[in-house]
């Protein structure tokens, strides 16, 4: 997924990384029983997997960029099981997590239909009762800047819970701000 110098220098720097630490985080998680075995999707430089780490028991991230995975697994050695992968097709078995999580990256995901397939793979590798929770960024006119030459698909905060349901997903709630959404839903308990 390209992205353009300006907006990786950004997102690797410790500006990002306080703001992330401070703001996003405890805003997109507020309420979300993450449970001691966490799957993070697309964590790219790993402002959030660094939060995350110190939050639960076990933590997964699964990055589609080679040199962004090996970046994370230098960084996190064996505190983090970094896997090289696409959100989109998981290299997990089903049922692992007790929730998923993917933090300012869905519109990096090249076209709705990739999305939907992240959202039926988070749905998968979900326990059942798990939680998938996370958060992302809203149009305005210096993101669209700030994205120029880079992949962006924007997920619309009010179509999420329909996509989030045909995924399989019960329970949706997505709120949105100015400049971001964030979203939880659960798999269905099958003891039920």
């Amino acid at each position: 997924m390209p992205m353009n110098l300006v907006h990786r220098k950004l997102c690797s720097s410790q500006y990002w990384a306080r703001a992330v630490e401070k703001h996003g985080m405890p805003w997109a998680l507020d309420g979300v029983p993450l449970g001691a075995h966490v799957l993070e999707i697309g964590p790219g430089f790993g402002a959030t997997t660094r939060v995350l780490r110190k939050r639960v028991a076990r933590l997964t991230a699964v990055e589609v960029d080679e040199a962004s995975t090996e970046q994370l697994r230098a960084e996190f050695g064996d505190t983090v099981r970094v896997l090289h992968g696409d959100g989109a097709d998981l290299p997990l078995p089903d049922n692992e997590f007790d929730s998923v999580v993917c933090f300012t990256m869905l519109h990096h995901v090249p076209s709705p239909a990739l999305q939907d397939r992240l959202f039926a793979e988070a749905q998968r590798v979900l326990r059942p009762g798990g939680v998938f929770a996370g958060s992302d960024s809203r149009t305005s006119f210096l993101f669209r800047q700030l994205h120029r030459g880079d992949t962006m698909v924007m997920v619309e905060p009010g179509g999420l819970p329909d996509r989030l349901l045909s995924a399989g997903f019960e329970g949706v709630s997505v709120l949105a701000k100015p400049g971001a959404f964030r979203f939880s839903a659960r798999k269905p308990d099958s003891t039920l």
